[in-house]
């Protein structure tokens, strides 16, 4: 199955320095999966209209719904606490996933 994830970031001052302190980490994640628990097809970083950081997206292959999540509650922008909403929605099954290089590993 496929998900769009759509992982908003707090907006209190030190989230843009949490966020700088945690991106090796969140990488490397992505480039895991999660160690193992999704794909991860395409993401990159939200940003509002004067250039700021307000989240991430990604779109996720995944066995269940519940492995989607687990991936996205696992990042370490997740847990070190930079995310403050995570919504999953899954795309639908013709999705053309070929059409994509993916991000992770394997």
């Amino acid at each position: 199955m496929y998900f769009l994830m759509i992982c908003r970031h707090g907006d209190q001052a030190e989230i843009a320095a949490l966020r700088d302190a945690l991106r090796a980490e969140h990488r490397a994640w992505v480039r895991t999966g999660g160690d193992g628990l999704a794909r991860v097809l395409t993401g990159s970083a939200l940003w509002d209209e004067a250039g700021a950081g307000i989240g991430n997206f990604g779109i996720l292959e995944a066995e269940t719904e519940a492995d989607a999540r687990g991936f996205a509650e696992g990042d370490p922008f997740a847990t070190g606490g930079v995310v403050a909403r995570i919504t999953l929605t899954r795309l639908a099954d013709g999705f053309r996933a070929d059409r994509i290089v993916p991000l992770t590993e394997g």
